[in-house]
């Protein structure tokens, strides 16, 4: 239960990071208490998650989640650039979190 509590955790920290984008510097209203939200929501699942998944493996894994879900988002919906190397990277983001993943007896 506490890898999906993890893996919402990092759902809602992508919503930040939207929001956070979407709230144009904190002048609109509306994205930034979805961002204020989606924050608290996020570190609180995270740190429930943390109650039974070791430190370095919960907060790499949400960081991860969050890093290349902003990075996708911003592609599909702000039309960022993918680039080979972009997308190389955020493959290896994706190769460790599987590792960390792999490497947790929880």
């Amino acid at each position: 239960m506490a890898w999906v509590v993890l893996v919402l955790a990092g759902l809602f920290e992508i919503v930040w990071a939207f929001a956070m984008k979407q709230s144009d510097g904190f002048t609109r209203p509306w994205p930034t208490m979805i961002m204020a939200i989606a924050m608290l929501l996020s570190v609180g699942l995270l740190a429930w998650s943390m109650r039974s998944l070791p430190l370095g493996t919960a907060y790499t894994v949400w960081t991860g989640i969050g890093a290349v879900g902003a990075f996708v988002v911003g592609i599909a919906v702000l039309g960022e650039t993918a680039s080979l190397l972009r997308v190389l990277a955020a493959v290896f983001i994706v190769s460790g979190l599987v590792l960390m993943k792999l490497s947790s007896s929880d």
